[in-house]
């Protein structure tokens, strides 16, 4: 049993209050009915603008790989394709059935978010409930949450899971109840099917408690127990990963190459933006409550910890996201008490509508290209145009002489061509697709003897060293993003065997 918070906080009591444990209640609290009203609000939100634009390129690469069931693809664990394949078969192949979970994971997260603001003091008083409510409501107001919950993106189950770990260690730290340290190992096993990065949170957690304690909580046997038991359940997407020689670092290292220079210079002002600058303020009042809290001082030093491995590695600023969920929650605890909440309340509002604007699909499709949503979201700039590909590329394939066309194959750049030629081959009679970036390449080459190729995305320079012929049959128009201008090329015979030609198409990025 882990000591009592007061013993373990070891030298002169906490600055904040509760200055004693909290009450040990059901696991299954009594949330306001505004907590539960905005949760129930922002997922059907999210299902009335889940079909517009349309699918996310993610969406599109994780509805092909959960077509292949396995225990892990190169560049992702397998939660979330298998989110997506749950989803198509339980609720239809659509866009909008892929966005079923996310919209519930965004409620999930806004009552989350209440119930941490719970722990750390936001109990049943006027200003208690008050602070849960503004958990809520500025979680539900935020961009990061919304931008999850409206796109099935590893980060959708990622922002749940690793939120209901910290709710968890919370529990273990203020309660002095070690049974939550089995909820955390549980909670973490299931992650790291998600995303290997809750070792992040839970080693920049583990290293607050040995720096700042309280130390105790390290002594309970029901720690080892959690963290044996976390150890079985990723045991077999640790197997694969030792077994495919740890994609997981490849892939890591690929990301740091490519983005890690921008996502450096991004990290600073994304942690004000990613749920906005009243968010950013409030979070400051939590970083303070929780140092100032003897108790819990090892969440506060786990955020800067993280922050340092993310930019040292290159990671993406919304790495820190679940770190800021915690720290705006925490600090609504605080903000319950100013005299000048009100003025908080009116500036929490104006971010909900911005964010809305910047992380919903409200600006008209046609009218994306060139706003500042497409230059700031990048989700929202690679959800529209993905069947305009499709069809553009079906022009090109009809185009072909019917006997080419019987033996051809599509070969797309990068895995959102991929997903979008696959997801609409049977609407505008495409062949079979490959594909050599991240878990595709792994997927093999064309058959051999496959001689007419219609390429998307590739270089036609670099398709020219590979084939006898080739030529620029058109580019793909109507994008706001990346794939914008991208030729298609049709290619006929290669120099070599495809097997022999498969390793110069993988890349990774």
């Amino acid at each position: 049993m882990a000591e009592p918070p007061s013993a373990a906080a070891g030298g002169p009591a906490s600055t904040v209050p509760p200055t004693q444990p909290p009450p040990v209640e059901s696991p299954l609290v009594r949330l306001p009915r505004a907590v539960v009203g905005l949760a129930a609000a922002v997922v059907a939100v999210l299902l009335a603008v889940s079909p517009w634009y349309g699918y996310h390129r993610d969406e599109l690469y994780f509805r092909m790989l959960g077509e292949r069931p396995r225990l892990g693809y190169f560049d992702t664990p397998p939660l979330t394709p298998m989110i997506a394949r749950l989803s198509t078969a339980v609720f239809g192949d659509t866009v909008v059935a892929l966005r079923i979970v996310p919209a519930l994971c965004a409620g999930a997260l806004v009552v989350l978010a209440a119930l941490v603001a719970r722990e750390l003091g936001a109990r049943d008083s006027g200003t208690g409930r008050a602070a849960q409510v503004l958990a809520a409501a500025g979680t539900a107001g935020a961009v990061l949450p919304l931008l999850a919950g409206h796109s099935l993106l590893t980060l959708t189950p990622d922002l749940v899971l690793w939120l209901a770990v910290t709710l968890c260690l919370l529990r273990v730290l203020l309660r002095g109840d070690g049974r939550y340290w089995l909820w955390t190992g549980l909670l973490a096993g299931i992650t790291s099917y998600n995303r290997d990065l809750i070792v992040l949170l839970l080693g920049c957690a583990g290293l607050g408690l040995v720096v700042a304690g309280p130390r105790g909580a390290l002594r309970d046997r029901r720690l080892w127990l959690g963290a044996l038991l976390a150890l079985a359940i990723a045991s077999p997407n640790l197997v694969y990963q030792v077994t495919h020689d740890w994609p997981q670092l490849q892939m890591a290292e690929a990301l740091r190459v490519d983005e890690g220079a921008d996502n450096r210079i991004a990290f600073v002002p994304l942690q004000i933006l990613l749920l906005g600058p009243p968010q950013a303020v409030v979070c400051v009042a939590g970083w303070l409550r929780l140092w100032r809290d003897r108790r819990v001082r090892s969440l506060a030093l786990a955020y800067p910890v993280a922050c340092v491995l993310i930019l040292l590695s290159g990671g993406r600023p919304d790495y820190a996201g679940a770190f800021l969920l915690y720290l705006f929650a925490a600090g609504c605890v605080t903000a319950a008490g100013w005299r000048r909440r009100p003025v908080l309340v009116v500036a929490l509002a104006l971010n909900a509508v911005v964010a809305v604007v910047m992380a919903l699909p409200v600006v008209p499709a046609a009218s994306l290209a060139g706003t500042p949503v497409a230059a700031i979201n990048e989700v929202a700039r690679e959800s529209v145009g993905m069947r305009d590909l499709a069809a553009q590329t079906g022009r090109v394939v009809a185009t072909l002489p019917a006997g080419e066309r019987a033996g051809a194959v599509l070969l797309a750049g990068n895995y959102g061509e991929a997903g979008a030629l696959r997801r609409w081959a049977g609407d505008f009679g495409l062949p079979a697709v490959y594909s050599g970036h991240n878990e595709l390449w792994w997927w093999g080459p064309p058959p051999e003897g496959t001689r007419v190729t219609v390429s998307v995305g590739y270089p036609p320079g670099r398709l020219r060293t590979v084939f006898a012929a080739c030529s620029v049959a058109g580019t793909v128009t109507g994008m706001p993003g990346e794939e914008q201008g991208v030729p298609i090329t049709v290619c006929r015979d290669p120099h070599r065997p495809w097997r022999e030609l498969w390793p110069l198409m993988r890349h990774y990025s």
